[in-house]
């Protein structure tokens, strides 16, 4: 994803981009790299080995935690923190 890309997902519907990177796990980082590549909850759960509604879990509490709205708000605030 591009910076541009990034400011255009971000800018959607304006989330709390300053969420602090320290409130994820080590696991929960892994997902949102994941996500930003553009992987499915299924294709996240094959690669780690682990259920899909466990990689859904990660993905709800990613969302929760930093107060984003959807997918492509993980990838954008894990692109502008890499």
């Amino acid at each position: 994803m591009t910076k541009q890309a990034a400011a255009f997902a971000l800018s959607e519907t304006s989330p709390d981009t300053d969420a602090k990177p320290e409130l994820l796990t080590r696991r929960q980082w892994e997902i949102a790299a994941l996500v930003a590549e553009g992987l499915s909850n299924r294709h996240i759960a094959e690669k780690l080995v682990i259920s899909e509604r466990t990689a859904d879990t990660h993905v709800q509490n990613i969302l929760n935690k930093l107060r984003l709205h959807n997918r492509a708000h993980i990838a954008a605030w894990f692109t502008e923190r890499r």
